[in-house]
């Protein structure tokens, strides 16, 4: 089996895949942690593979993407240690069987790249992805298959805690839409102008991406984009995994 893995400056996302199929047979969403050692990396994979009634024995590929560089040398410690089986980590020099037209391709995140890879292996191109995450990144994949570059913004949650911690007056809320645009109250007000103004800024990137882009297939992935999504005039493909199949397409080219 293969164990994809991919680490966010909030979350780490898990899925298990049947070698040479493209089935995601498991997949965990887990807060992350950058204190976490080698061990306990370890120790948290086992217990969440025997959830499911796997043997972590079967593992014999391991593929990771991570924004957070003390969790990717935790990681391939672990990986050697416990594992011993092959892994391949998205960095400079993996082979990802895509051209990367940015100034300076090193700078592009580990988990921008794995996004693209995946978006375009399934959706063809040209196709924008956007991931909401801490940060929201907008990433344009030409016709041609060339990661062409994006856009980053603050989330929506980061977005929503600066606020409250600025403004005294002002509670926070759970992000669900409100019954309404025009709100009655201040809950219903800061729903609708954090999800309504969420949605209206990856509408208008996205309008704007395909200017330069053309017509394109627009992807929304991450934690958010479940609440974002059915709001939006723009994206039709909702990909929650998304990232983890991209690490399975990239595991699978450096075969």
């Amino acid at each position: 089996m293969l164990l994809t893995v991919d680490v966010g400056n909030t979350q780490t996302v898990i899925g298990l895949f049947e070698h040479d199929t493209d089935k995601l047979i498991e997949h965990w969403r887990l807060s992350t942690v950058v204190e976490r050692t080698a061990d306990e990396y370890a120790l948290l994979l086992t217990e969440l593979l025997s959830l499911g009634d796997h043997d972590s024995k079967r593992i014999s590929g391991m593929a990771f993407s991570s924004s957070v560089p003390r969790v990717t040398g935790e990681f391939r410690i672990m990986a050697g240690r416990w594992f011993k089986s092959h892994l391949v980590i998205v960095e400079p020099g993996i082979k990802t069987g895509m051209p990367i037209l940015y100034d300076n391709p090193k700078e592009v995140g580990a988990d921008r790249i794995t996004n693209a890879v995946g978006a375009f292996e399934r959706y063809g191109g040209p196709c924008i992805v956007v991931d909401m995450g801490t940060a929201t990144t907008f990433d344009a994949i030409s016709g041609a298959g060339e990661y062409l570059g994006g856009a980053i913004t603050p989330g929506i949650q980061i977005s929503m805690d600066a606020l409250f911690s600025q403004a005294a007056a002002l509670r926070r809320v759970e992000l669900i839409e409100p019954k309404r645009v025009i709100g009655k109250s201040t809950v219903e007000s800061l729903q609708s102008g954090a999800l309504y103004g969420f949605v209206g800024q990856v509408d208008s990137i996205c309008e704007r991406f395909e200017v330069e882009l053309g017509k394109s297939e627009i992807v929304a992935t991450g934690g958010l984009a479940g609440l974002i999504t059915p709001l939006s005039a723009k994206v039709n493909h909702h990909d929650p995994w998304l990232t983890l199949h991209g690490l399975r397409i990239i595991y699978d080219r450096n075969q």
